[in-house]
């Protein structure tokens, strides 16, 4: 029991600090009447370069900040829950695909927040699931569906507004996608059902061999004694003793 709150506990430590950190940077803005727009993603241009790494950090508004919060920090949590020895190269990796992808395809303007990660993390989530066909990953893979099944509809320009990065989000489904078929074969992968048949034979295998030479062992202690034997019945039995001559 208490491994597993240590888990939990421990999974949920980079993503509250990651919020910390958009918290901070947006009390910063605000306070210090800053803009940090210009650290978003700017398609196809040199200064929009730096935003392929800092893009995610900065948001619009707070309303912005506050509808992409939940999403970022129950998906993250997931990630560093269930797939906790590579979270940190699938985060990164969908981090800097979704900024790569956003600087190739995206339309002229600044692209910010975090949402294009929240679209990764959830079909790498999905996707992963899926591939995987481990039941307690299959479980995950229903309940990001439920929950954020209707994000996919902001990755097509007919549905979403015109101030909406689907360009971002559409970068970050895809790069979920890869990662997820990537990264299949490492983590957390189903178990074998005939682990445990294979266990069984290689024990009754040992036990086998154990017996048989437990046998052997009695068989060649009980020749040594029979050929330990033998000289003295020689010597008892069959000595023949000559009358003293007459």
């Amino acid at each position: 029991m208490k491994h597993d709150i240590r888990r939990i506990a421990l999974a949920a430590v980079i993503p509250l600090f990651l919020i910390f950190i958009l918290y901070l940077l947006k009390f910063l803005e605000v306070g210090m009447d800053w803009d940090f727009r210009r650290l978003g993603v700017y398609p196809m241009e040199q200064r929009g370069v730096f935003g392929i790494f800092a893009h995610p950090l900065v948001h619009g508004s707070w309303k912005h900040l506050l509808a992409n919060t939940l999403p970022l920090l129950f998906l993250m949590w997931c990630l560093f829950y269930f797939y906790r020895h590579i979270a940190s190269y699938i985060f990164f990796a969908i981090w800097i695909g979704c900024g790569a992808l956003t600087f190739l395809i995206g339309k002229p303007g600044w692209h910010i927040g975090a949402s294009g990660i929240i679209y990764g993390l959830a079909f790498f989530l999905f996707f992963s699931g899926i591939l995987r066909k481990h039941v307690p990953l299959i479980a995950i893979s229903l309940l990001v569906t439920f929950l954020y099944g209707g994000l996919i509809w902001n990755m097509f320009p007919f549905f979403a507004k015109e101030t909406t990065s689907w360009e971002g989000h559409l970068s970050g489904a895809i790069a979920g996608t890869i990662c997820a078929i990537a990264f299949m074969g490492y983590g957390p992968q189903r178990p074998d059902p005939f682990a445990n048949e294979d266990d069984e034979e290689e024990t009754l295998d040992e036990e086998s061999e154990e017996e048989s030479g437990k046998e052997l062992g009695e068989k060649e202690q009980v020749n040594e004694e029979k050929a330990d034997c033998h000289p003295i019945e020689e010597a008892g039995c069959h000595k023949v003793e000559e009358e003293p001559a007459s």
